[in-house]
């Protein structure tokens, strides 16, 4: 095999063009342009530290975090990685015996200073619940830190450490980013401190959060990265590396940061006032589908449908409904659900804002003022199966429905105007998931009042399309797609 490849080599040595021009061509001036990130990681990275977190022992001689598996130090490189990524039901329990208020090691992540004065940035994660934060300078200078302020919400956590004229990372502007650009990440891996890895950026604006669109690439992230910055070429923090997807717990070619213009906005708040403030309008959102969207006449499936509205909320009071989609917040559009809740938190609460609805084949201008966030708080419970208040149900319509009326007390209950509820539900409505108990309250673009205008209406549906019905279930609504079934 060897000799054959030598004597390739000396033939396509021999034949102009063939070898060296693939040297010394295009092929060759691409190498050339290919992106050299000695000079941007021996910049950033002094400003790229190591957090080490650590927990006092509580009474009865236990911290909260397990311990690693036997053979394995504290000190180890993977011990983060054990920490973070073996099943609860594998981990080993704290070892007995050690004073309380004794510190023990809690996990390690990573963090880049913002700010000569010593402001840095890291994720909510890596410090949650932790009684000490070190935070490790790339010259082994080492400072204990003080949290500032954290949120969950958006995995952002802002720590200050006592110094000065300490070396920080410039901001950048992620929404210049290019799909396919390059771009570096720095961090401490297994606690490796300063690993320096590279790739592109895969996506942008992925969803993996209410609050959050995420930036996806390919650089190489581990536990223990989390908090590091992700670096553009010019050497700008452009995100903070946040998560991976993983089926092992390492590293599997795919990883999200975290926007940094959404970190600066966070950590903006914490460093004014130690906590986030965002809006609410009380509204429970889904995804707006094609079929919903080409059966109640919009023109793109656009937009955030409006599947639960909050008693008394702002959404209530301006005279949102269930059903309705909302198209625009301030006069922004509302390309995917996940852009509402982004634009609500984004506004201070107080703030009267203008939302745009469609609703039975118009759009609605309604006005409503902004309420606070509020903790998160467990759903009510809603309609129960079978609560049809002992009326006769109505025979099986084309949909394969039966349905009956609902008392005015039990709409009254219910907080609904109009509606009737599912007794059964065969073929084609059972295929899309509607089970008994569900309340439907519109069917197309018509309001649903009785039993017998519902059958009336679904009689003469058109039986090649595709028909979505508003149906509630619990708290929440959401359009099914049915299509009635053929004679």
């Amino acid at each position: 095999m060897k000799k054959f490849v030598l004597i390739a080599l000396l033939w396509a040595s021999a034949v102009p063009g063939v070898l060296p021009g693939a040297l010394s061509g295009t092929g060759y001036a691409q190498a050339k342009q290919l992106p050299d990130f000695a000079d941007l990681a021996e910049k950033a990275g002094p400003a790229v530290v190591n957090i080490r977190t650590t927990e006092r022992v509580r009474e009865g001689g236990a911290a909260q975090r397990p311990q690693l598996p036997e053979g394995i130090d504290e000190n180890d490189p993977f011990y983060e990685f054990f920490r973070r990524f073996m099943p609860p039901n594998q981990r080993p329990q704290q070892p007995r015996g050690r004073p309380p208020g004794d510190e023990v090691p809690r996990g390690v992540g990573s963090g880049f200073i913002i700010s000569a004065d010593g402001y840095l940035l890291t994720n909510h994660h890596v410090v949650d619940r932790a009684d000490e934060i070190y935070v490790t300078m790339a010259d082994k200078r080492e400072f204990r830190g003080r949290l500032v302020g954290s949120d969950r919400r958006t995995d952002v956590a802002l720590v200050k450490v006592d110094a000065t004229g300490l070396p920080h990372l410039p901001i950048g502007n992620p929404t210049r980013l290019r799909v396919g650009e390059w771009v570096m990440a720095i961090g401490s891996p297994f606690g490796l401190e300063n690993t320096v890895t590279a790739g592109i950026v895969s996506a942008k604006g992925r969803d993996t959060g209410d609050y959050l669109p995420f930036i996806q690439t390919d650089v190489a992230v581990n536990p223990g990265n989390s908090g590091g910055p992700l670096l553009n070429l010019a050497g700008e923090v452009v995100g903070i590396n946040s998560q991976i997807y993983s089926r092992t717990g390492g590293f599997m070619g795919i990883s999200f940061a975290i926007p940094i213009d959404e970190a600066m906005r966070v950590s903006d708040q914490l460093r004014d006032t130690g906590r986030v403030t965002r809006g609410r309008i009380g509204v429970g959102i889904a995804e707006v589908t094609k079929d919903v969207a080409e059966a109640l006449g919009l023109q793109r499936a656009n937009g955030a449908l409006v599947r639960s509205v909050e008693a008394g909320g702002p959404a209530e009071l301006g005279g949102v409904e269930v059903g309705d989609i909302i198209t625009r917040f301030e006069g922004r559009p509302i390309e995917r659900s996940s852009d509402l809740p982004r634009l609500v938190g984004g506004t201070r609460p107080g703030s009267k804002v203008t939302v745009q609805v469609w609703r039975k084949g118009a759009t609605r201008d309604l006005s409503m003022t902004v309420a606070e966030l509020e903790p998160e708080r467990t759903a009510r419970e809603g309609a129960r199966p079978g609560s049809s208040d002992g009326q006769d149900k109505t025979p099986p319509n084309p949909l394969g429905i039966a349905v009956s009326d609902l008392s005015e007390d039990r709409r009254q209950q219910l907080r609904v105007k109009q509606g009737v509820v599912v007794e059964t539900a065969d073929g084609a409505a059972a295929r899309a998931g509607i089970r008994p108990g569900d309340l439907i309250l519109a069917l197309n673009n018509q309001d649903i009042s009785s039993a017998r205008q519902f059958n009336e209406i679904a009689a003469k549906l058109d039986r090649s399309r595709t028909h979505v019905l508003l149906v509630r279930r619990g708290d929440s609504a959401q359009y099914v797609p049915v299509k009635p079934a053929s004679r």
